[in-house]
């Protein structure tokens, strides 16, 4: 009897002992999806309203921005003499300048205070002329105008105090945007000598990791389908205004334009964060085209993704200074 259990107590360990290496063995964890990345910025950055609204925006959803400020709105007639063009002379500017000196204090007075709450603070040059064709002597006088008259911005206006800190923010301006989008080579070869590190004047295909060459890292607002029948645009309002309006004003059909940018916004958002997580970056203006309707679909948009645990919605600046990943950039440019 004894012996019969030791038989059936072997032949069950043994056949235990089969099943356990036969089962499968434990698989790894599958690795966590990196953070959703969205860049939202904003070039020339004059409206004193929309200073307000956009800081607002990101005190609701946790946001920071990239403001690509055009130095003439640091001018006001009476001191735009002070912006020499490289190629039209002084107190030229296809935007014109501030309209009086109290307007300059409350736009400095908004800069100081984003870029206090974190926000992001860049160039989007002086005039807003289109240097595509411009040397690279050119862009450097385009790009020592801006930071002269940013440092300097108090000093020349006649506005005190002026803050303590100012020259130091001025100096610590290190992101590009060209008006237009328009780029060249004589751009390139300035901007990383004038001590800028990034550029976002670009445009992909789609959202597209970043590359850098020569210490410059160049980013690109991407095509995103957009209207019924899905076609490419720039993720950017002015391209959405031309494609939706021609570039005139229809408020009648404000609605529909935000239901479209909105839509578009957020199908390249789910794209991404349901695949790969490359980051995407969006492009607005402080002007309201279309009665507002682009900055109405930014705000429902960013009020719904910004939130997110597993979103970041960061700067140009914030993006690089986490040392995100960047892909070597293309011989040539």
């Amino acid at each position: 009897m004894f012996r019969s259990f030791r038989v059936l107590a072997y032949s069950s360990l043994a056949f235990a002992t089969t099943t356990a290496a036969l089962a499968d063995p434990p698989r790894s964890p599958v690795p966590a999806k990196p953070k959703q990345i969205v860049i939202i910025s904003f070039d020339n950055a004059r409206d004193i309203a929309q200073w307000k609204r956009s800081r607002a925006l990101a005190a609701r959803t946790g946001a920071h921005f990239s403001y690509f400020l055009s130095c003439v709105f640091l001018l006001s007639k009476d001191t735009r003499k002070d912006y020499v063009t490289p190629t039209k002379g002084s107190g030229k500017s296809n935007i014109g300048f501030a309209a009086s000196k109290d307007e300059v204090a409350e736009r400095l007075e908004q800069i100081n205070l984003a870029v206090a709450e974190g926000h992001d603070l860049g160039s989007h040059a002086c005039g807003h002329f289109d240097g595509k064709d411009w040397s690279k002597a050119d862009w450097q006088a385009e790009l020592a105008a801006s930071r002269r008259i940013l440092e300097n911005a108090y000093a020349i206006n006649g506005i005190s105090p002026e803050p303590a800190g100012w020259r130091d923010l001025a100096k610590a301006v290190t992101g590009f945007r060209a008006p237009y989008l328009s780029t060249g080579k004589g751009l390139y070869q300035a901007l990383p000598e004038a001590g800028f590190a990034y550029d976002a004047s670009g445009v992909s295909q789609g959202p597209a990791v970043p590359t850098t060459a020569g210490g410059l890292t160049r980013f690109s607002l991407p095509l995103i389908p957009e209207g019924p029948k899905r076609r490419p645009v720039i993720a950017m309002d002015y391209n959405l205004f031309v494609r939706h309006s021609g570039g005139f004003e229809r408020p009648s059909q404000a609605k529909e334009f935000e239901e479209r940018t909105y839509d578009a916004f957020r199908a390249a958002f789910d794209k991404q964060y349901a695949g790969e997580r490359v980051p995407l970056e969006l492009g607005f203006h402080f002007t309201l085209m279309n009665d507002g309707t682009y900055w109405n679909a930014l705000e429902r948009f960013a009020g719904e993704v910004c939130v997110k645990s597993d979103v970041e919605c960061i700067s140009y600046r914030d993006y690089l200074g986490r040392g995100k990943p960047t892909k070597p950039a293309a011989v040539g440019g």
